[in-house]
């Protein structure tokens, strides 16, 4: 994962400083691209753990369609429970609980979920019914069909429905691309979040690249990460600096079920991952 840390360098050298919408300032640059070749390993960075199991489980609830936090909580995945915390911690319901407790009552309490949990029209919504279109299964469809298209695209940025969502989608826009039998992707993301956010992204769209090219039965070529702002936090600065003295270790190898041949039938339980051999994790808190 060394392309990570020379965008982490970069950022650091190059970057200038820019209030944003939360109020912690960054450093930031505008326009940046990786390369990941899918068949030299998974590209899962080893700088810091980095807790896969959120990522599987956010993009089979991103598959799914679902925009409410309920099944991530339910498999103890808390990736998305500020933006609604944040939200009922200035309701009139409120009555002084903290996110974890607040966590536990979307968990035990349906009715409280279908009040509090949902995000409104992010991802999955946009995925799976952009005003009335399931562009996933129009994707697979048109890539098994007619793989010479350019038209081999999913956008998350719906303008009509962008004011309804708890978080307007940073990665917006993918086009996927076939050649000689295999399957790249590449990612347009409005807004990358360094230290936080973008290991999840690398390593959640190369695994979907991943399950789209097994059940259009194709070979893996490339994921290419474009970014927009890519941008560190100001309170990530010694975070980020802590693994620029790491040196990268060789990737895991990410296995998935081979018996799964429809993009809506895989579960956890369908990926294993071997050889991943992190450093220790690395705490930062997340700006809301």
């Amino acid at each position: 994962m060394k392309q990570y840390l020379d965008l982490c360098r970069y950022i650091l050298e190059n970057g200038h400083k820019k209030e944003d919408r939360t109020g912690t300032g960054t450093i930031s640059i505008f326009g940046y691209q990786m390369h990941f070749d899918l068949n030299e390993g998974f590209p899962l960075l080893t700088t810091k753990r980095v807790h896969l199991k959120s990522i599987i489980h956010e993009l089979l609830w991103f598959i799914s369609g679902s925009t409410n936090i309920r099944p991530l909580v339910l498999n103890d995945v808390r990736i998305w429970n500020d933006w609604p915390y944040a939200k009922y911690s200035k309701s009139e319901e409120f009555r002084g609980e903290t996110i974890e407790e607040f966590a536990q009552k979307i968990k035990t309490d349906e009715d409280f979920a279908i009040k509090w949990g949902d995000l409104g029209p992010v991802y999955g919504k946009q995925w799976r019914n952009f005003d009335g279109v399931d562009q996933l299964t129009n994707l697979i469809n048109d890539i098994k069909n007619n793989p010479n298209s350019r038209r081999l695209i999913i956008s998350a940025w719906n303008p009509k429905e962008v004011k309804d969502m708890a978080l307007p989608p940073c990665h917006s826009f993918m086009q996927f691309y076939v050649n000689e039998g295999k399957l790249s992707c590449q990612l347009y993301q409005r807004s990358g979040d360094v230290f936080l956010g973008i290991p999840f992204n690398i390593a959640s769209y190369s695994l979907f690249t991943m399950m789209i090219a097994q059940v259009c039965g194709l070979k893996l070529g490339e994921f290419v990460h474009t970014i927009g702002d890519a941008h560190i936090y100001l309170n990530h600065l010694e975070q980020v600096n802590k693994q620029l003295t790491r040196t990268p270790r060789p990737l895991p190898h990410m296995h998935i079920n081979p018996n799964i041949k429809s993009i809506y039938d895989f579960k956890y339980e369908d990926f294993e991952l071997t050889d991943y051999n992190p450093y220790k994790g690395i705490k930062g808190k997340v700006a809301v």
